[in-house]
């Protein structure tokens, strides 16, 4: 497990941020400039009074273009639409900039397999921002179920983000929850159980859709998505089903806050070791391949 408490002995990684909305003020700017592993060294973003708003807090600089943010920074972090990132990415990689991706990779699996061909030409560190993966508690979870002889799962992501606020974005609306939040969940069931083998799906994304996973070892897991229900709180819950007691993992009682040092750190370490991260561009077209299968035609 990572040691965020540990002195970090190297310099502090440039990272620059593409995107200032919501999302990249209140997570990404806001992680990257706590440090010590790494510095937010610039922001650059297509409306240039969003990109002052969020670098004003860290005395960032304001790139007046994408060319401009590369020339200032070692690392790119996105935090915009995934067409964007997917027509991004790619020049950064070709620049030898290391990637902080969001999921998905990109809109559809043809620009996901251009991004990740793109990382894996330039060789570059890449690591996904699969935020739930950085918790203490997701991670006890995941080496808890490495040890079962899982028979079947359920599990749920449900939320009424897109109903009205701030994640009511353009993109969500629509290709709904199953691009949005089914990275999350299928990576933490594949990971958990094993590698997905088979997927199908039911339903609408924008509204409610179903996903039943066949695993590699014969198990077979349920997951239900929806970001368009009128719920008091995000529910996000796995169950383990076998021949021993069963195994919950619940993020009601986590606090996010935990999971931001963690995924800097393990980030800024990928990149001045050249390590591989696990969670990286492979990962993700990995994950973008299952979203493919499992979309209702």
């Amino acid at each position: 497990m990572t040691n965020t408490s540990a002195p970090w002995p190297h310099r502090p990684v440039e990272v620059g941020l593409v995107g200032a909305g919501p999302w990249a003020r209140a997570m990404h700017a806001r992680m990257l400039a706590a440090g010590p592993e790494t510095r937010l060294a610039a922001v650059w973003a297509r409306r240039p009074e969003a990109a002052q708003q969020a670098a004003a807090p860290y005395a960032a600089h304001v790139a007046a273009s994408f060319d401009e943010l590369l020339d200032h920074c070692e690392a790119v972090a996105f935090a915009v639409p995934p067409a964007v990132q997917a027509e991004l990415a790619p020049l950064a990689a070709k620049q030898g900039k290391a990637l902080l991706l969001e999921k998905p990779l990109g809109p559809d699996l043809a620009a996901a397999q251009r991004l990740a061909d793109a990382v894996a030409d330039a060789g570059v560190i890449s690591q996904l921002v699969l935020t739930k993966r950085y918790h203490p508690t997701t991670r006890a979870f995941l080496d808890a179920a490495r040890g079962l002889d899982v028979v079947g799962a359920r599990s749920c992501y449900l939320h009424g983000a897109f109903l009205s606020g701030d994640f009511a974005t353009g993109w969500r609306l629509e290709h709904g929850a199953l691009l949005d939040l089914g990275p999350h969940l299928l990576d933490l069931l594949d990971a958990a159980i094993g590698p997905i083998t088979h997927i199908r799906g039911t339903g609408d994304p924008r509204r409610w859709i179903e996903l039943t996973c066949e695993h590699a070892n014969g198990a077979v897991s349920q997951a239900s998505l929806s970001g368009a229900v009128d719920v008091p709180r995000v529910l996000t819950r796995i169950e383990l089903f076998g021949s021993g007691p069963q195994v919950v993992y619940d993020t009601a009682g986590i606090d996010h806050e935990e999971c931001w040092p963690i995924l800097r750190r393990d980030f800024a370490t990928a990149l001045r070791t050249h390590t591989p991260t696990e969670l990286d561009a492979r990962r993700g077209l990995y994950l973008q391949t299952l979203i493919e299968q499992a979309t209702p035609r």
